[in-house]
C-alpha cells in the first residue's frame, strides 16, 4: 500500500551558509530570532528582557513581523533600533518567517524565541554554556514558567502510536503519572533535572547552526504547528541530542498569537499532526499501528470539533 505522502513534497530548504560554520570568529556567537504577529506589547516586553539580561557574548536580534496591524514593526524600529526588522507584506506563518530570520542571521547559535517569552537573568548565557559543554547537543531548551510562576509542561515525546492514542483517548488523564499512559506529555516528570528529550516547545529553543546546516530549515508544509516537532525529529535522526536545561528559565504567556485565531489554530494543529504522521511514520510503522493512529486522531479531532461547536451553540 503506497504512502499518501511524497517525501519529495517536503518544503525543507538547506541552510546554505557553510562559511559561517567554518569561520566562527567572523560571526556573532548568537542570533536571537523572533517571529511576531500582532503581539506588540508582548514583543516590547520580550525585547526589553533581552536588553536587560543580554548574553555576555556578541549577539544580534532579528525580528520578522508577519504583517501585524498593531504597529509592531514600527515599535521595534523606534524603541529597539539595535534589532533588525524584516516586515512582511502578509502573514507568512511561523515556519516560513522563522526561516527568513535564520537565513539572514549570522550567529553560531540560534535562539528561537516567541514574542510572548520574557528571558530572565542568566537564561541566554546558561543555554550557550550548555551547548559549549555538550558538543553532541544540537539544541537545548529552558524551563518555561507561567507568569504566576507555575511550571509549564513544555516537553513531549514524539507522538508514537501508543503514546498518541493514550493521550487522544483520555486514558492519559485517568492515570497521568503513569509512565506508559502519560508518556506523550511526560506527565510523570517533575521538570527539575537536565534531561535528554524528544521535542521541547520552540517557544524558546537554542539550536546549533552546524546542526541546521546538516538537517535543513523548518519544513514549510507545517506552517504553524508541528514544524518544531518535525525539526526535532530530523535532528534526532541525524544523531543530534536535544536537552531540557531547568536552570535556564523564562516566562511564557502561552498562545499570544494563536489565541487570536483559535478555530484556525485548532484546524492547523490537527492538520500538522496528520502531516507529521504521513511524513515520518507512513511506510515505517507497521500498517495496523499507522492506520490505528491515523483513524484515532481523526475520530478525536472530530469529537473535539463537535464539542467546540456545541459549546458555542449553548
Amino acid at each position: 500500500m503506497p504512502c499518501p505522502y511524497s517525501r519529495a513534497a517536503s518544503r525543507t530548504r538547506p541552510l546554505n551558509v557553510p562559511e559561517l560554520d567554518e569561520n566562527p570568529d567572523a560571526s556573532p556567537a548568537l542570533s536571537i530570532c523572533i517571529v511576531n504577529w500582532n503581539t506588540r506589547d508582548y514583543l516590547r516586553e520580550c525585547l526589553t528582557s533581552i536588553a536587560q539580561y543580554p548574553p555576555h557574548r556578541a549577539y544580534e536580534t532579528v525580528v520578522v513581523d508577519n504583517a501585524s496591524a498593531d504597529g509592531s514593526a514600527e515599535m521595534v524600529g523606534a524603541q529597539f533600533p539595535q534589532a533588525r526588522v524584516i516586515a512582511n507584506d502578509r502573514n507568512e506563518q511561523y515556519a516560513r518567517a522563522n526561516n527568513q530570520a535564520i537565513e539572514t542571521s549570522a550567529g553560531q547559535m540560534i535562539l528561537l524565541l516567541n514574542p510572548d517569552v520574557r528571558v530572565l537573568e542568566g537564561t541566554i548565557d546558561r543555554l550557550l554554556e550548555f551547548l559549549d559543554e555538550n558538543p553532541a547537543a544540537g539544541a537545548c531548551a529552558p524551563k518555561l514558567l507561567h507568569p504566576d510562576g507555575r511550571v509549564q509542561r513544555s516537553v513531549r515525546t514524539f507522538p508514537t502510536p501508543g503514546a498518541l492514542l493514550a493521550d487522544l483517548s483520555g486514558l492519559a488523564r485517568t492515570i497521568p503519572r503513569s509512565r506508559i499512559l502519560g508518556r506523550y506529555r511526560l506527565m510523570y516528570w517533575d521538570y527539575d533535572s537536565v534531561r535528554e528529550v524528544d521535542q521541547p516547545m520552540a517557544s524558546a529553543l537554542m539550536i546549533r547552526r552546524r546542526a541546521l546546516l546538516q538537517v535543513g530549515l523548518f519544513d514549510e508544509q507545517f506552517p504553524l504547528f508541528f514544524n518544531d516537532v518535525d525539526l526535532c525529529y530530523r535532528l534526532r535522526k541525524a544523531a543530534w541530542r536535544i536537552y531540557f536545561v531547568p536552570d535556564a528559565r523564562a516566562i511564557h504567556h502561552v498562545g499570544a498569537s494563536t489565541s487570536q485565531a483559535r478555530r484556525q489554530a485548532l484546524r492547523l494543529s490537527q492538520e500538522g499532526l496528520a502531516r507529521f504522521y504521513r511524513k515520518h511514520y507512513c511506510g515505517v510503522l507497521p500498517w495496523p499501528a499507522y492506520w490505528a493512529a491515523m483513524i484515532g486522531m481523526r475520530v478525536a479531532f472530530a469529537l473535539r470539533r463537535a464539542g467546540a461547536a456545541l459549546s458555542r451553540a449553548t
